[in-house]
């Protein structure tokens, strides 16, 4: 985990998800990855897999640690609050469309604050999300299978 990761504070629960989820027996088949600040570097991931789970935090005017599961399709079906680093994966998303090469998409969202609160750990709230939306990524794996 590189330094970025610890000062994201709660705009980095995503990747407190991903390492919940490492401690879990997964299938041969399921990859997790930190997509970091998302990018063109991701296309190549989601064109590999049928099926692609996503968190991220959100800016939505919920409290804090709120957790809403979407499948959305287009870039422009993503809440429109997602934290800045998202930009780049909404380019992914369109891409894959004009590809028609596009995933199945789940998209786990956690309300969080405040993207300026530098920290190593989440906050109560959003922390008590993590295991939630753990469980919630596992039940899908393995009803899959």
């Amino acid at each position: 985990m590189g330094i970025g990761n610890l000062l994201m504070g709660d705009e980095g629960v995503g990747v407190h998800v991903i390492r919940h989820l490492e401690k879990q027996p997964l299938p041969a088949d399921v990859e997790l990855l930190d997509g970091g600040s998302g990018g063109l570097h991701l296309l190549d991931f989601f064109q590999r897999f049928p099926r692609v789970v996503l968190i991220d935090a959100t800016l939505d005017g919920r409290p804090p640690g709120t957790i809403e599961r979407l499948t959305p399709r287009f870039s422009s079906d993503y809440p429109p609050t997602l934290t800045a680093h998202d930009i780049g994966l909404k380019d992914v998303l369109d891409a894959l469309f004009l590809m028609d090469r596009q995933p199945e998409i789940v998209l786990y969202t956690i309300a969080i604050a405040d993207l300026n609160r530098m920290a190593v750990d989440l906050s109560p709230d959003v922390a008590a999300a993590v295991p939630v939306v753990a469980e919630a990524v596992l039940a899908g794996i393995t009803a899959e299978t």
